[in-house]
């Protein structure tokens, strides 16, 4: 698929719902360049998570930007960015869209029940399974006036990537 004919995406979601196995193959899959938005986060940002504590707002707005002035560049260079971010607030949405208007979110959701086991298998570099109830608590729904495809994560990341690009191509 050509990835000229791809706006830059936002896979989202709480954290164990599979943003950067989806957004990696979702890439691949549409010859697009993917960032890990974990590898964006400031250091203090991850020493906070380390130890059990949430970000706040103003913790994540100097990420965000980050973030956003990657997508920004990505579509600057002609091959969109599918970048894996949590981006949990319409307002952390909205501050994504400022820096490139044309993003589009893959909201990956799935109930708190299947995200917890999904972390109490995994090892994370500094996000604990404890902080999913603050994660679950400050997901804000997406919009009808926001551009996504919403996609239950109970599927295999290889179903979820195949209805992501079937979609686009009737967008």
């Amino acid at each position: 698929m050509n990835s000229l004919a791809n706006p830059p995406m936002i896979v989202m979601g709480v954290s164990g719902c599979g943003k950067s196995t989806v957004g990696n193959m979702l890439a691949e899959e549409l010859g697009a360049t993917f960032i890990d938005g974990d590898d964006l986060h400031p250091v203090s940002n991850k020493v906070k998570m380390a130890a059990g504590q949430p970000l706040d707002d103003s913790d994540r707005e100097p990420w965000l930007a980050t973030i956003g002035e990657a997508l920004s560049k990505s579509s600057e260079s002609g091959i969109p960015a599918v970048i894996a971010c949590s981006a949990l607030k319409r307002s952390y949405r909205d501050l994504l869209r400022a820096h490139e208007p044309a993003t589009l979110f893959i909201h990956l959701r799935g109930t708190a029940d299947l995200i917890q086991h999904r972390l109490d298998e995994r090892n994370h570099e500094y996000m604990p399974s404890t902080l999913l109830a603050s994660q679950l608590n400050t997901l804000e729904a997406i919009e009808a006036d926001e551009p996504a495809i919403e996609v239950d994560v109970s599927q295999s990341p290889a179903d979820i990537v195949a209805h992501v690009a079937s979609t686009l191509k009737t967008r």
